[in-house]
Parts: C-alpha cells; structure tokens; sequence
C-alpha cells in the first residue's frame, strides 16, 4: 500500500516549504515534490503604483537579497524611460552588487549548509546549525561571520543602508561614490580574499568526503541558463542571456533580455505556489533548466578576473563538460566571492569611479520594460508595464528559485530514490532530502531559522491513516 512522507518546514533555507514523498508497497520512492507553501502576490500589489517606486518596494521582496530586485527593478524603468544610464552609475550598480554577492553567498556556504560539510549530514541535529559549528570549529565559523559582515559593510557604505537601501534609482543611483568610501572598501578587501581563499582549499580538500551526495544532488542533465558579457565571460547586472545544454553545445546566445518570453514559459502545478519556468521549444515539463553560482559558472567562458578564472578552470575539470551535480553550487558561490572581491578592488581603482554624473533624467518614453540581471541564487527577470501616466498596470517577476523549481523537484525525488527505502526513515535520510534543496539556496522571500532541535514532525503514513514511523 503507497505511503507518503510529508516534510514541512524545510529547515535552513529562506522561506515556507515543504517535500512530499511517495512511497510504493515494496517500500520503493515513486514520486516526491517540492512545495511552496506561501503567497505573498507582489506583483498585483505593485499595481497602481508609480514606476519610479518599484526599485524601492520591489526590494521587500526580500532581506537577504534586496539589493539584486533594486537593480533588476531599476533596469526595467530605465527601459521605460529610454535612457542609457552614465557609465559610472553603471559600476556603482556593478559594485553594489558584488557587496551582495558576498554576503549572500556568505550566508548560504557558512550559516545554512557548512553544519552539513563540516559536522556532517548523519550528525546530531541538536549541533547540526551555525551555534554547533561555532562550537566545535570556530575559526571557520567566525570567518563565515565576518565574510558576511564585509559584503553589508560594503553594500552600507556605498548605499547608506545594510537592507531596503534605496539608492539604486531609475535612470542610475542617487549619489556618487566619495573618496573616504572608495578608501574604505579597500581596506576591507584584504581579509575578504584571505577568507575566501583559505576556505576554498579546505573546502576542495573536504569533497572526497561527499562523494554519495555529489552522485545524487540534482546530478543530471538539463540545460543551464545564464547572463554573460560581449567577451562571454560571468556578468550579472548586464550582458545577454545564454542556454547550453548538458553537454556544453550552446542552445541559444545573445538573447536580448527584453525578449525572453519568447524562450521561456511559466507553469502553474496545483501543488505550489510556485511556478515552473521552462524552455519552450522543449515544452513543459521537458525544457527543465537550471540557473544559480554552478550554471552560471557552466555557462561562461571564464570570470574576466585572474584568480577567480584559475579557480574557474578547476571548477570545470570536475565533468567532462558542464559540472552537473547541483552540490557543486556550494563550490560555485566561493567562486563567485572571489570573482566579487577582485571585481570590487578593480572597480575601486578606475579612474572615473569617483565621477558625479551617476544618474539622467527622463519622463517615461515607453509603456513596457525588462529588468534581467543575476542573483545570487540565479537569474532574475523583471517586467513591467505603465500607463501613459507611469503608473504600473501589469508586472511580471521570475526568481531565481522559480527557474530551479523543476530542478529541485526532481532533485528531491533523486535523493530520495537513493536514501529511503522501507517504512522506516533515517534522520540522515531525511536531512539529505533537505539539504538537496538547500544546495540551491532556494530564496521563498523570508527566512526560517531553527536552532537546538529538529523543528519538525514526518509521519509515514498508509492508504488507511495508520502512522508506520515518525520524527519529531
């Protein structure tokens, strides 16, 4: 008799959700999927408001990556408005970014998944979170924290606020870059690099360890979706999008941002909240792809920043073609911090970064416009679409996890094929068939933290309700 496992919440990730499992008679995993259980409907209530304001509301989104929706919502109005935006205001956006980018990435690597990597997945659940991993190694702990603490540190001194700044407006950002700020950055850099870089031969050393989880997070073939620049390399905030396939054979490049609903659907499931984009020439549910550190890392031909490409290089050695394990995101975000702090000091060291021509101004020129720039956790889009008046009459998001869902699902359901079997279920198992999820940093728009215990009940139930085993 089919049983299902039901799992809610998932611990140590940003948001509500939750995994079902299905469990046939011999004791076999059939089917899972991954839900997201909340609804929050951003886009009807941006309705009604003037353009201008969306850089600033559409931040609520979210507070650990607000700064990414600021400049997806501000490349979308610039569209409307129809202006190039000054060349300085541009690497102010590029370096804000690059802030966000460490301490997110921070954030995801050090607080949610290193009491995986380093205490392991079968530990004690009581000391499996950021207080157990202070514990028992608190120099890689407090270099997580104060990795963290120098991306805000960066983001505040170049926006004024840690989280909801708005200084990324329509038409650039609001004021330019001082002198005493650029000489601040700097300084903070050093202890960035030697972090990152300390970590990264530790954490390569340790992958012999996860072997088992490397061969089963999310480890098979789809297409990758990712922005790059005009020389092909990593871009977040402006370049082209680019889909290869599981092979590396480019599907399609140069795809101007504006015109990706002619790639990429949306389907409603009505087990979710969240929709699941998909490549349509391939159809739905086959156009599945991915998005995030690991693809756009797939998808690029290098970083454009000496260290940052020799570990990039590394990087791709791991498969033949593109890394397709999803576990490899944890490798692919401490790639991207080092690709961020030598992008910052680069920056910081160009002659006209000072400049204070950082915005232009204009009415709206046009009554649509598209905003598509990376995340962290993947690409982002932005679409909105304003009345002669500027006020928003329609607008459209699809989040970096809304591109991974389809991944994520089948992900779940790959670990749980490898790790429960029978009616009796391992608080290993289970750990596994959440920590596949948190690979991708899945981002639901808040954060769930849970410290001390396993704040969960799974029940394995049968057809007629009796309750064959539980953990609590």
């Amino acid at each position: 008799m089919a049983k299902n496992i039901v799992i809610e919440p998932i611990t140590r990730i940003e948001g509500h959700g939750k995994i079902t499992i299905v469990v046939d008679d011999d004791g076999s995993v059939s089917d899972a999927r991954f839900h997201v259980t909340q609804f929050r409907g951003f886009e009807k209530f941006c309705e009604g408001r003037p353009f201008y304001e969306m850089p600033s509301l559409t931040q609520r989104i979210c507070g650990i990556c607000p700064i990414i929706h600021s400049i997806a919502s501000a490349t979308a109005c610039d569209s409307i408005l129809g202006v190039r935006i000054p060349d300085t205001a541009l690497k102010l956006r590029r370096l804000l970014n690059c802030g966000q980018l460490i301490q997110s990435h921070a954030l995801s690597f050090f607080h949610l998944s290193a009491p995986d990597l380093v205490l392991g997945l079968d530990s004690d659940p009581a000391k499996r979170n950021i207080l157990g991993l202070l514990e028992a190694h608190p120099d890689l702990a407090m270099d997580g924290i104060n990795l963290r603490k120098i991306g805000q540190e960066i983001i505040q001194a170049v926006a004024g606020k840690r989280i909801h700044p708005t200084w990324v407006v329509p038409g650039g950002v609001s004021s330019p870059l001082t002198e005493e700020t650029r000489k601040f950055i700097l300084a903070l850099l050093p202890q960035a690099l030697e972090i990152t870089r300390k970590t990264l031969t530790w954490f390569k050393a340790s992958l012999e360890n996860h072997r088992e989880e490397i061969r089963t997070f999310a480890n098979f073939p789809t297409l990758f979706m990712a922005l790059v620049n005009k020389e092909g390399n990593l871009e977040h905030i402006d370049g082209t999008l680019r889909l290869i396939d599981y092979k590396g054979n480019v599907v399609v490049e140069n795809v101007d941002p504006a015109h990706y609903q002619l790639y990429i659907g949306e389907a409603p499931e009505p087990w979710s909240y969240l929709k699941s984009p998909f490549y349509k020439p391939l159809g739905y549910p086959e156009g599945i792809y991915r998005v995030g550190p690991a693809a756009r890392l797939n998808v690029c031909g290098g970083c454009g920043t000496p260290l940052a490409d020799q570990e990039w290089a590394e990087f791709r050695e791991l498969d033949r073609g593109p890394v397709l394990s999803s576990f490899h995101n944890h490798y692919a975000r401490l790639i991207e911090i080092l690709y961020a702090i030598e992008t910052i000091e680069s920056l910081l060291n160009e002659p006209y970064i000072l400049n204070a021509r950082v915005r232009v101004f204009a009415q709206p020129n046009y009554n649509e416009g598209v905003g598509v720039v990376e995340a962290p956790r993947g690409t982002l889009f932005h679409h909105y679409r304003v009345d002669d008046k500027g006020l928003i009459r329609w607008a459209n998001f699809i989040v970096a996890t809304g591109n991974n869902n389809l991944a994520m699902s089948r992900g779940v359901l790959q670990v749980a094929k490898r790790f429960i079997n029978g009616d009796t279920i391992s608080e290993g198992a289970l750990n596994r068939v959440e920590a596949v999820v948190r690979a991708f940093d899945p981002c639901l728009s808040c954060s769930t933290h849970a410290l001390g215990r396993l704040p969960l009940r799974i029940e394995l139930v049968a057809r007629d309700g009796t309750v064959l085993h539980e953990i609590a």
